[in-house]
């Protein structure tokens, strides 16, 4: 059987009856004389391997185990989920790297490279997803699980033994692939538990303990910063994250091995020797395709943070062969793609649905306008506003504060009146006011409640677009298509993240220095170089000195370049809002899931 997609002309109500027809929502037959779940005939059909066995997985599961698995997940950001006992760990890990990211960077004399470490590391996370979801569809969820853990393990290790910036640029990149990796496995293992209706409000509702770790992860690197360093921060959160993963994923594998006992899911043998086996998987996953796509974004934003470093600045031989290069692979990228490729990286037919790449596209213009000014926010606070690392962290993280909060809110009220379009549109203004109020509160003077202020409201505005984006690009599509059109959305959200922190390092590395030059006294002018490399080196200054005036003057002057940008994107959202069709998730109804229903 064909895939089907939906076209321009399908309407809700097409949906709905499409969702019946296909039984790729309703795809179990009980019978209850038996007791005994049996996948429908149309599963060997229409969804492949991965997707069969999760959804083998689940007809054999009780209600304990089901609530096991709730117990088992929560979410840890506006935009993905991940595994429960792994989920505090991690987002204390996540909260503890963002506070300790400067200080790392300044340790190798490096601070102005803070957007360095973010740019390749976002861009191949999001494009990784993509080769991730065919994994997952074609070997199984809790293999794609697995792979994802040992990557994270892996780069948290190297983070641990680092001793220059290089080894940790490369370290953070290995371990941001596998974190980003974590997080969207999961949330496509609990969009196969759920239903459409459900999603977003069980999804929320598993996102609340992480009010917890946005309190404890600014302590925690607070204390491994006065009493150790971020070296021990890495590996005891290495090992920990190790073990708190277990349970999660020998449950998942008991779960599996259960199915294919019953004879609900039968091994299938390829027939392949190994390198037949590498061949095809370099095939299936088009490794070509996601290593143009790399190097495209990779080699065109790069040179916006490092060149200042240059020893000509943009007239560099190497930073000027980036671009061009960079530039290069994009006609590359789309002749391969269109002409070449056995199996295409990006799967073209669903940005032809308005719904799905407004829904992308909204999903990175907001990431743009946000690190566009909130990467260096952290510096900032701690130079200009003289916060500690605790209270710093705290002040930056209410804005993942206030997803966590309203995320189960905005769930209910998609479940209770099946509309996300409108609700996304009203986080339009929100946004808009929430941005906008950061030009004229980037002064020096600005009370620190005034800065939290406006974290809570940028944030509860990309909390309404990521909630109803999700949901938007999943209504959008069938059982064995989520996973794809998961990772596109995700794809444009690393992108659009990838953008912003490009902005925010060309601002930083080709402003600040400058800036610092002009405002610093006559005989502190030759410190300008070693004051911008390094933020405790910024924060030694005394209240008062014409150096500290100095810092001050240039950060303020800065940030608020960077905030105008930011609010120059807000504007597009409403245009990627407004393409969206007006889909009622609750009359569709498309449960995406066996048995038993979240």
């Amino acid at each position: 059987m064909e895939k089907s997609t939906v076209s321009d002309k399908v309407t809700p109500a097409d949906l709905s009856d499409d969702a019946e027809k296909m039984g790729g929502f309703h795809h179990c037959m009980h019978d209850p004389s038996s007791n005994k779940t049996e996948l429908s005939d149309s599963d060997s059909a229409e969804f492949q391997g991965g997707v069969q066995r999760v959804r083998a997985m689940t007809t054999t599961w009780s209600t304990k185990t089901l609530v096991l698995m709730f117990i088992l997940t929560k979410v840890n950001t506006p935009s993905a989920n991940r595994l429960y006992l792994v989920s505090f760990v991690d987002a204390l890990l996540g909260s503890v790297e963002g506070s300790l990211n400067p200080y790392i960077t300044s340790s190798f004399d490096k601070h102005g490279l803070l957007t360095v470490v973010s740019v390749v590391s976002t861009i191949l996370g999001g494009s990784s997803t993509l080769s991730l979801a065919k994994i997952i569809d074609v070997w199984g969820r809790v293999e794609g699980f697995l792979l994802m853990l040992l990557l994270v393990t892996i780069g948290m290790i190297m983070k641990a033994t680092c001793t220059s910036m290089e080894m940790y640029t490369a370290a953070h990149t290995l371990y941001w692939v596998g974190h980003i990796g974590l997080i969207y496995v999961v949330d496509i293992m609990l969009a196969d538990m759920t239903s459409l209706r459900n999603r977003m409000l069980i999804l929320g509702i598993n996102g609340t303990p992480g009010i917890a770790s946005v309190f404890a992860g600014p302590k925690i690197a607070n204390l491994f910063y006065t009493n150790l360093d971020f070296h021990w921060a890495f590996g005891a959160f290495a090992i920990m994250l190790v073990g708190v993963s277990s349970p999660a994923a020998v449950v998942m594998l008991v779960m599996q091995r259960r199915a294919e006992r019953t004879g609900v899911l039968e091994k299938a043998r390829s027939g392949r020797v190994w390198w037949q086996s590498v061949a095809h998987y370099c095939i299936e996953f088009d490794v070509i395709g996601i290593i143009l796509i790399t190097a495209a974004f990779s080699l065109i934003l790069l040179p916006f943070s490092i060149a200042s470093y240059g020893p000509k600045g943009w007239a560099t031989g190497y930073i000027i062969a980036m671009e061009v290069l960079g530039v290069a692979c994009i006609p590359v990228f789309y002749i391969w793609e269109r002409y070449y490729s056995p199996v295409q990286f990006l799967p073209w037919r669903y940005l032809k649905e308005p719904t799905i790449i407004g829904s992308c596209l909204l999903y990175g213009v907001m990431f743009i306008s946000v690190f566009a000014w909130n990467s260096y926010f952290g510096s900032y606070l701690q130079v200009v506003n003289r916060l500690d690392i605790t209270t710093a962290g705290y002040v930056l993280n209410s804005f993942s504060l206030t997803a966590f909060i309203f995320n189960p809110i905005i769930g209910l009220l998609i479940r209770y009146t099946g509309d996300f379009k409108w609700t996304a549109m009203a986080g339009v203004p929100i946004f808009l006011l929430g941005t906008a109020l950061l030009i004229p509160f980037r002064t020096p003077d600005t009370h620190v409640g005034l800065l939290t202020m406006v974290q809570i409201l940028v944030g509860l505005g990309t909390c309404l677009f990521t909630v109803c984006g999700q949901i938007a690009v999943m209504a959008s599509v069938r059982h064995q298509d989520i996973a794809v059109v998961m990772a596109i959305w995700g794809l444009f959200g690393s992108i659009g993240a990838s953008v912003g922190i490009a902005i925010a390092g060309g601002m930083w590395n080709n402003i600040l220095l400058d800036q610092l030059r002009n405002r610093l006294p006559e005989a502190s002018k030759p410190l300008a170089e070693s004051i911008f490399a390094n933020m405790v080196t910024q924060m030694s200054y005394q209240d008062g000195t014409p150096e500290r005036d100095a810092i001050v003057g240039a950060y303020g002057d800065l940030q608020r370049k960077m905030a105008i940008v930011g609010v120059c994107f807000v504007p597009l959202c409403i245009l990627c809002t407004w393409f969206w069709r007006n889909v009622n998730v609750k009359r569709l109804e498309k449960e995406q899931t066996t048995g038993h229903v979240f």
